[in-house]
């Protein structure tokens, strides 16, 4: 057995040296090679994704057949002018489907981009409210609300 079939068959510890986390210390002897890191921003929906990237190619696409138009107008090509015509139209759907992204956007945040979550001033009046109801409740009740106890010592079932 030679020492090539030895090295392969076994595996290499953190102490052994080479590779790229070598001699980062302890820190990097149970860090995986694929580390998983939160997105900076959140995922586009599927519908504008898919119309930033049609967008993107038409985009290209467009400029470059502007930029031949421009090679073939500086040589004095008989195919400057179909190309030219090209280009122009070009510019008019590369803009079309710019506007398409901003549409798609702004149309699924109307439509899905709502958060259901009440702002903070919202919630204080609920949260005033429902204490008056549960007052409104406990004296109904004949219940005279405790303002100690084991559960508003954790300030959990406060009533402030």
């Amino acid at each position: 057995m030679t020492d090539r079939a030895v090295g392969s068959e076994r595996t290499m510890s953190s102490d052994e040296g080479g590779g790229v986390g070598a001699g980062l210390g302890a820190d990097s002897a149970g860090r995986g090679l694929w580390v998983e890191e939160p997105a900076r921003r959140r995922r586009m929906p599927d519908s504008v994704r898919t119309s930033a990237v049609r967008a993107v190619l038409i985009v290209s696409v467009t400029l470059t057949q502007a930029t031949i138009t421009f090679f073939l107008t500086l040589t004095g090509s008989w195919l400057a002018l179909p190309m030219g015509l090209g280009a122009i139209a070009g510019t008019i759907v590369a803009t079309w489907g710019v506007l398409d992204v901003l549409i798609t956007r702004q149309t699924w945040n109307q439509r899905y981009g709502v958060l259901s979550e009440p702002s903070s001033t919202a919630r204080g009046r609920r949260r005033a409210a429902r204490r008056a109801s549960r007052a409104a409740r406990e004296a109904a009740a004949g219940r005279i609300p405790r303002e100690d106890g084991p559960l508003a010592a954790s300030g959990r079932y406060s009533t402030r």
